[in-house]
């Protein structure tokens, strides 16, 4: 069984940094494609980073230039820098795998495992 646990969620004012992780457990991880996400109240998730088990890179266009997304395949961990915050940025933040075969960046629908989420608040 595929777990997902993240970790570095809290309070920042805007123009703040925050970094968020990830470690991956119970499958070969470095064949996963994994994804950074978000829920703010009332909203659907979005997609916020993607990155492929081969190296690419996708982001949403709102956080373009301020996010950055990294994976570390030996140690088991996703991470997401986030830099320049706005209070938009507020939200539930989950990571996510989908452990099959075709690269789809920002669609959630395709992720098949998700981690509990981490709380991101981003004051004015």
């Amino acid at each position: 069984q595929v777990q997902l646990v993240e970790s570095g969620g809290g309070s920042v004012q805007a123009g703040g940094s925050l970094g968020l992780s990830c470690v991956v457990s119970g499958y070969t991880y470095s064949s996963y494609h994994m994804g950074w996400f978000r829920q703010a109240p009332g909203k659907e998730r979005e997609g916020v980073a993607c990155i492929s088990s081969y190296g690419a890179v996708n982001y949403a266009n709102s956080v373009k230039g301020r996010f950055t997304i990294s994976k570390d395949n030996a140690k088991n961990t996703l991470n997401l820098q986030m830099n320049s915050l706005k209070p938009e940025d507020t939200a539930m933040y989950y990571c996510a795998a989908d452990t099959r075969y075709t690269y789809y960046p920002l669609m959630s629908a395709q992720y098949n495992y998700w981690g509990q989420g981490t709380q991101v608040t981003v004051s004015s």
